[in-house]
């Protein structure tokens, strides 16, 4: 790996060559840089006799067309013996769903279960897939090709941006909305906001209409001393200024306190200091793979992005993005990604 913690290409011939694992999964922190080139290490692995590998997960890496393709080369070697192949977020298009099918139907294909979501296979890419499942060569049992589409070719993270929307029933009488209903701030003067059961009484905080279930990702602009930014079950308590109103403070949320002097991640009420080095950037990046059980948080400047750290938990219910401002003229702003 190299200095950033980054799992690279350079690291899976080194991994493949001195483990000999029936499993080939990078650390799932969503900065792996598995590539073309790295392919080509795990094609040598594939072809190998014998071939030790029979579970590749090579999820989250912009692999592209390219890098399926030589995979699919690996995969119809006699010596070939993988059962699944994860590459769900990859950036595949129909060309390498062709690459794919064509290898499921060579004759010693043990391929049993292929995971394509989060890709762009298209109407043409899926109905290759279906077509192949038929071929009595093939002994594909499982196929996966969900929550696919054209915003899926974008690289990193950004191919798992979502649209969230601030929920007016929820938005403390101290906190203002402004810019399309994306930026909040804290003021002195009290909003007149309807009485609503899921309104925060007593914290300035609010929660996003969008309760979230699967991959996703979005980016906050924070200003003035400080905020919170985190994620909460529905439930959370609006009422009262105990613990169970706060998001990070009990086991139904969980969040980020961000300063100019560091960062603090909070989960039931467990604070965990982040020192990092200091930045301008006032933009924190947030990945959620709700059914990995996965939350991250990054500092987000320019087109690079700082890991920070990452919550991993079993998610048993939609999370529910959310914020809290408590300090004059602070706020939150919901930022638009391209």
């Amino acid at each position: 790996m190299n200095r950033y913690g980054r799992f690279q290409d350079t690291d899976v011939s080194v991994y493949v060559e001195k483990n000999k694992l029936p499993l080939f999964s990078p650390p799932k922190n969503s900065s792996c840089l598995v590539t073309e080139e790295g392919c080509a290490s795990l094609v040598s692995a594939l072809r190998s006799n014998p071939s030790h590998l029979r579970e590749l997960d090579l999820s989250n890496n912009d692999l592209k067309d390219s890098g399926v393709k030589l995979l699919s080369a690996g995969l119809e070697n006699p010596h070939c013996k993988l059962e699944t192949l994860r590459l769900s977020g990859c950036l595949v298009t129909e060309e390498g769903c062709a690459s794919l099918v064509s290898a499921l139907r060579s004759n010693p294909s043990h391929l049993r279960e292929l995971d394509l979501s989060y890709n762009h296979p298209g109407d043409s890419g899926v109905r290759l897939l279906s077509a192949g499942l038929e071929d009595p060569h093939c002994r594909l049992e499982k196929l996966n090709v969900e929550h696919g589409g054209e915003n899926r070719m974008k690289p990193g993270l950004r191919k798992y941006v979502c649209d969230l929307t601030l929920d007016l029933n929820t938005v403390n009488s101290l906190l203002s909305l402004s810019e399309e209903n994306r930026k909040v701030t804290w003021r002195r003067e009290e909003q007149p906001y309807p009485d609503h059961p899921e309104r925060f009484e007593d914290f300035g905080q609010l929660l996003c209409r969008e309760g979230l279930t699967v991959r996703c990702y979005w980016e906050v602009e924070w200003i003035g001393i400080e905020a919170v930014i985190g994620v909460t079950y529905k439930g959370i308590s609006r009422r009262g200024e105990g613990n169970d109103c706060c998001l990070g403070y009990n086991d139904k949320s969980w969040s980020l306190f961000c300063s100019d002097n560091n960062y603090i991640a909070c989960h039931n009420n467990n604070l965990t200091t982040i020192d990092v080095p200091s930045s301008s950037s006032h933009r924190v990046g947030v990945y959620l793979d709700w059914p990995a059980g996965t939350l991250s948080f990054y500092r987000a400047s320019s087109d690079t992005l700082t890991h920070l750290i990452t919550f991993t938990s079993t998610f048993t219910e939609p999370l529910y993005p959310g914020f809290w401002v408590y300090d004059v003229d602070s706020s939150v702003t919901l930022k638009r990604i391209t």
